[in-house]
């Protein structure tokens, strides 16, 4: 009977990738299953006429009556060329503590071979990762006292932040709002739990770029939430690869396609954005593939030099986005680290520098891996790469500022929702972690010097 029933699922799952037939918005792992779906819980204040009287924002939005906060965001992106994380891989160094939000994008998460591509997710490898990041979030934070949080009430520009000094540890915890796989691509978002209330509509929307044209070795996984009143969309990106000419076309196309085709549901108040520009903020990350055009000599050459700045000149994607190829507008930081890939397995050496085998492809170095974003309100103040060896690629990470705008008719119950008794709110719906739902099957919706 077993043996039938994978017959009869091996081709529906074939057919539902080809056919572009969505798996649904809500359809991911959380911390937090079951709510805020579609019609589901809003932990949210009531409206009052009158602002609070405790309201102390620094920055005032004359704009739908907000307040203007500011929140640190984490991202990140690596490709792990198919390498099952370790027990002992150690990613707490590669995470900074004092962020609100991480978002932790990966590719290649399983090798890209048929049975993975045509069939259904490896959810095992998603628990492993996002185990693994649990583990050094919560870590890292319990050795952040509260005597550095009482000091820690400022950004980078010397504005305060919303996070206060609290005498309940655990609303410095994390936890996950939604990860997401499909094939190789993961994305996973955690938030502390002081903001987790503030944070509704959490969806997902996959776009399929690779053989056809639509299965998922290629492609990118979406996700959008509203924190208060300002929405952000993280889109985790794998475009085509190849280094021959004219390749960057096809990215260009795959990028095209993943902005046209990526779409969420309106809300039921019909007021949520659809479309991946419609969001307030919003950051691609991924292994975009984007090469360097110049001979394969002259690229190593420049690179053995580090002169970052004249194979800069040639990176694809910055000619490409200078000349409004493919995403115009966007922004991206000063790129002042060594190309990312491809390395040689457990090795600091490029690959092609060593003697290989006849008519192996050599692949020159490149900025393949990269985070860059759109609109206003994002700062950006940390762009990086890792040192891990665990894949052909380094990861790399960002670190921004974003603004949020908060309702001041909220302001007055921030500190009811940011007290004990959001623990006993909670807890009544929360029903089990996202390793425990990847543990179980469920599919409700569930930062790294590596």
């Amino acid at each position: 009977m077993a043996r039938k029933q994978g017959e009869v699922m091996w081709p529906r799952l074939v057919a539902n990738k080809i056919l572009r037939k969505p798996l649904g918005s809500n359809n991911f792992v959380t911390d937090f299953p079951g709510n805020d779906g579609p019609d589901g819980l809003v932990l949210e204040a009531p409206s009052f006429d009158q602002p609070s009287s405790n309201s102390t924002s620094p920055i005032f939005n004359h704009h739908k009556d907000t307040n203007t906060h500011k929140y640190k965001v984490f991202v990140s992106t690596w490709n792990v060329g198919g390498e099952e994380p370790q027990q002992d891989l150690n990613i707490k160094d590669w995470i900074d503590t004092s962020c609100d939000i991480y978002v932790f994008g990966f590719q290649e998460i399983v090798p890209l071979k048929a049975s993975n591509v045509l069939g259904s997710e490896n959810s095992s490898i998603c628990m492993k990762w996002n185990s693994l990041i649990r583990e050094a979030l919560n870590k890292k934070t319990h050795y952040y006292s509260q005597d550095n949080l009482k000091h820690d009430k400022h950004d980078h520009d010397g504005n305060p932040n919303i996070i206060e000094s609290s005498n309940n540890p655990r609303e410095f915890e994390f936890h996950c709002i939604i990860s997401k796989q499909m094939v190789g691509i993961l994305i996973s978002v955690w938030v502390r739990s002081n903001i987790r209330p503030f944070i509704r509509h959490p969806n997902v929307s996959c776009v399929g770029c690779g053989i056809m044209g639509c299965l998922g070795n290629k492609g990118s996984v979406s996700v959008r939430f509203r924190l208060h009143e300002t929405s952000f969309c993280f889109v985790c990106t794998h475009l085509a690869s190849g280094s021959r000419e004219g390749d960057e076309k096809l990215r260009n196309s795959n990028v095209a396609d993943i902005l046209s085709r990526t779409s969420f549901p309106r809300g039921p108040l019909l007021d949520l954005p659809r479309k991946i520009l419609d969001h307030d903020r919003v950051i691609f990350l991924g292994d975009l593939n984007y090469r360097i055009s110049l001979p394969e000599a002259m690229t190593r050459s420049l690179v053995e030099r580090r002169e970052w700045n004249a194979l800069l000149k040639h990176d694809q994607l910055m000619m490409e986005l200078k000349e409004g190829q493919v995403l115009e507008g966007w922004h991206e930081g000063a790129i002042q680290f060594a190309p990312t890939y491809k390395y040689c397995p457990n090795s600091n050496v490029y690959y092609g520098c060593r003697p290989g085998n006849k008519g192996e492809k050599r692949r020159a170095p490149a900025w393949c891996d990269r985070i860059i974003w759109c609109g206003k309100g994002l700062k950006q103040h940390e762009y990086g790469r890792g040192t891990s060896k665990l894949s052909d690629h380094r990861p790399v990470k960002a670190i921004f500022t974003a603004e949020v705008g908060v309702l001041r008719t909220l302001r007055g119950y921030h500190s009811f929702f940011l007290s004990q008794r959001l623990d006993k709110i909670s807890s009544q719906f929360q029903v089990s972690s996202a390793d425990d739902f990847l543990c179980k099957g469920s599919t409700r919706s569930s930062s790294f010097k590596i």
